[in-house]
């Protein structure tokens, strides 16, 4: 089985890798090199007339597209390019995908979601994104949809991981430069390790593929870690485990702040915590908690 992944240089890319090496042979592709030389195939992905020469010179089995637009304030500037990566491409992909039988797997985000609620959110629950970057992830959902593919969408929050750029790795260079921090403690999420949103991954396909087409297990569904905490509580637990592991030699003082202190570009939802409860009801996964998943990535950060 040929796997196509998009995406591939990322945080979730990366760990990706292996677990779809699993499944079979895995097309990197993305418009930056991987560390450790490993062979990639460079294309910008935001090209969709290349995008489609490529699906058509490959013929990939699956695609997994973990390529995305992130960076959440440029997006209110850059609005093209952010719908281009975020929801043109997916729609370029899945329409490939339709024509050809294909399956894909896509990610989106809780920032489809206004963050006024109260309780975590299911997959039904009416989207309001509050900003461009989310906008343009809802766009990618319904440009996927649309197409009536055999697809797969997870959503998902918080992600971090020992590469890239995230809360994690932001944390532990800021105490490591400062005494003092003030964290944001009112807005709540789920904090979610790449590895096991990349073992998720691995598992739904595997599940799907062994069944065939016949298998309407498809959609939108969630996945996140199970613990829901404030960027606050993050930091703490970040900080705590980075001391235990030798990664800091002594906790930063914290101040609890709230959002309004840190005014930004793009407005953040204030309470994001996704129900997990339909894909461990349909698939049988169990999300793992954060403690555990924070102590085992700040191993991976200690090596490097």
């Amino acid at each position: 089985m040929n796997i196509l992944l998009t995406g591939a240089s990322g945080q979730l890319g990366q760990e990706l890798l292996p677990q779809l090496q699993q499944l079979g042979e895995v097309i990197l592709v993305d418009r930056d090199t991987l560390p450790g030389g490993q062979r990639i195939l460079q294309q910008d992905l935001g090209d969709l007339n290349q995008v489609e020469i490529l699906l058509n010179r490959l013929t990939p089995d699956v695609i997994v597209n973990a390529a995305a637009y992130t960076a959440v304030d440029q997006a209110e500037e850059d609005s093209i390019p952010a719908f281009r990566i975020n929801a043109e491409l997916p729609g370029c992909l899945a329409r490939w995908a339709k024509r050809n039988g294909r399956f894909l797997m896509h990610y989106s985000t809780d920032y489809v979601f206004s963050g006024d609620g109260k309780v975590p959110y299911v997959e039904q629950d009416p989207t309001g994104p509050l900003g461009v970057y989310g906008e343009s992830k809802l766009a990618g959902e319904w440009a996927i949809g649309s197409s009536g593919c055999r697809h797969f969408i997870l959503r998902t929050s918080w992600v971090y991981s020992a590469h890239g750029s995230n809360f994690v790795l932001t944390m532990l260079r800021l105490a490591s430069e400062r005494p003092s921090l003030s964290i944001v403690s009112d807005q709540v999420g789920c904090p979610t390790w790449a590895r096991n949103l990349a073992g998720v991954s691995r598992e739904v396909i595997s599940q799907l593929l062994s069944t065939g087409p016949g298998d309407d297990r498809q959609g939108i569904f969630h996945y996140c870690d199970r613990t829901a905490v404030t960027w606050y509580d993050f930091a703490h637990a970040i900080f705590s485990t980075a001391l235990e592991a030798g990664l800091l030699q002594r906790l930063p003082e914290m101040t609890a702040v709230p959002t309004t202190d840190f005014p930004q570009k793009a407005e953040r939802p204030l309470y994001s915590v996704l129900d997990t409860s339909a894909i461990q009801n349909t698939f049988g996964i169990e999300p793992a908690g954060l403690h555990e998943s924070l102590k085992d990535c700040l191993k991976d950060i200690n090596k490097a």
